[in-house]
């Protein structure tokens, strides 16, 4: 009986349909760029300093330029060791008194400006940029400064939480109706997150999208990687991820365009509500079908496949079959990731190091967006490097195999994350080659754990 793999082979593994499917299913690949790592951009924290209402009475009463406002009035300016005193403190001066004078005020009430008492922030705080953030709207600074952290956090929690009922989703209802139920939350959540009247609906909003946006990625993952023959299924992949990577080199520069955050959660949301037309352009899995006993449906996929290939369906093709020894309709379970003893080693392994490459790409990604004297640039370059890992992995995965790429690149990305700790923050573009040296490095060992997850385990568990 002819598998899936044999039929494609005669009507075209990668042909004319396939790679219309595959260019649409990117889109969700390069979506999941914003809610990953918008928080950059989202979560910005520019230079600031406490309001103060008297400070801005006398320096409109003495004509004071906003360098010398800051000069007289916030402490610690200039010492980059002081910076937690002029962003979060103030001095305890009632600057309403008429015996405060235009020049250097402070004088007259002691003689050296270490002996003022501080407090923290009174009314809030002046940030210093023409766009808005999440940090700028709900003052997300000094003492709150950990709710920024808790954003994300969110976000994480929601794809950790989400990955224990999406998977499950996706094979035991299908990748199509996955890939659609998860695109609509997902639209919804984002836009919800752009409307939030205050910080806790954002965080709810903000984990529920991260629930079902790693999901939708999934989910295209594993359909396109599903509908192509065997000879072209790592390069498609491998070029799916790359298209996350598309998405962050465009998101920085929307952010560019956009620098407030609300309009900017809005313009990466609103398109995501395209997908659900994938249900009359995306087919479902046709091996998952068959792993479902429903074959006539997967007999009509890849006759619907031939015809658009301009091919004609093989003669034998009525008696389509897995090409997984599989007598019986299986339902999937958590348990059969630990079925037997090779699964069960492999989920382990794959466990580990989906945690640990997830921690240092978004750990390094962040360093990026908190030590960058360019935040867009800087954003952009970095993300570049992506795409010769890319490169890479595709000249070496058929000439090296899986295992000793996947080491070389821990070890790479391993050692600079090392390095970083030992260079000063004054070596900037040396922290930036660092910096990418070792994203590059991840990026290779996830573009390969992603491969390499598919390889390992049969339709109904992938």
């Amino acid at each position: 009986m002819p598998t899936v793999d044999d039929v494609l082979e005669q009507v075209g593994e990668f042909g004319w349909y396939q790679k219309r499917v595959f260019l649409t299913l990117c889109l969700t690949s390069a979506a999941l760029a914003p809610i990953y790592l918008g928080i950059v951009f989202l979560g910005f924290s520019p230079p600031h300093h406490c309001r103060s209402p008297g400070v801005s009475e006398l320096s409109q009463r003495c004509g004071w330029s906003p360098a010398e406002e800051l000069n007289y009035t916030v402490p610690g300016l200039g010492a980059a060791d002081e910076a937690f005193l002029r962003q979060c403190m103030q001095y305890e001066v009632d600057w309403n008194q008429s015996t405060l004078s235009c020049v250097d005020p402070l004088a007259s009430l002691a003689a050296n400006r270490s002996h003022l008492p501080l407090v923290p922030c009174q009314h809030g705080w002046v940030y210093d940029t023409p766009g808005s953030s999440i940090v700028t709207e709900f003052n997300l600074v000094c003492a709150n400064a950990w709710k920024v952290d808790l954003f994300q956090s969110c976000v994480n929690l929601g794809f950790f939480l989400g990955s224990l009922g999406i998977g499950y989703i996706a094979d035991r209802f299908g990748r199509k109706l996955c890939l659609l139920a998860t695109s609509l939350v997902m639209a919804l959540s984002g836009v919800l997150t752009a409307v939030s009247p205050d910080y806790t609906s954002m965080l709810l909003f903000r984990l529920l999208q991260g629930m079902v946006s790693k999901g939708t990625w999934m989910s295209g993952y594993t359909l396109i990687t599903e509908c192509v023959g065997s000879g072209y299924r790592r390069t498609v992949a491998i070029l799916y991820q790359v298209a996350f990577t598309v998405g962050l080199l465009g998101l920085s520069w929307l952010a560019y365009a956009i620098p407030h955050w609300r309009w900017l959660q809005l313009a990466v949301s609103l398109p995501t509500f395209f997908f659900l037309l994938y249900y009359w352009c995306v087919p479902e899995s046709p091996r998952w079908l068959l792993s479902q006993k429903r074959n006539t449906q997967a007999i009509k996929i890849m006759n619907h496949i031939a015809r658009k290939n301009g091919k004609s369906p093989p003669a034998d093709l009525q008696i389509l079959s897995l090409e997984e020894d599989d007598t019986e309709k299986r339902s999937p379970s958590f348990i059969d990731l630990f079925r037997t003893p090779n699964l069960r080693k492999h989920t382990c392994i794959l466990m580990y190091i989906w945690f640990s490459c997830a921690v240092v790409y978004q750990g390094l990604v962040m360093h990026m967006g908190a030590t960058s004297r360019n935040l867009y640039l800087d954003f952009f370059f970095s993300a570049l490097v992506e795409l010769p890992a890319a490169l890479i992995i595709l000249v070496t995965i058929d000439r090296a195999g899986r295992i000793y790429p996947l080491a070389l690149s821990s070890l790479v990305a391993g050692a600079a994350c090392l390095v970083m700790l030992f260079i000063s923050q004054d070596q900037h573009w040396l922290n930036i080659v660092v910096a990418c040296l070792g994203r590059m490095g991840i990026t290779i060992v996830l573009q390969m754990i992603c491969l390499v997850n598919a390889e390992l385990y049969p339709t109904f568990i992938r």
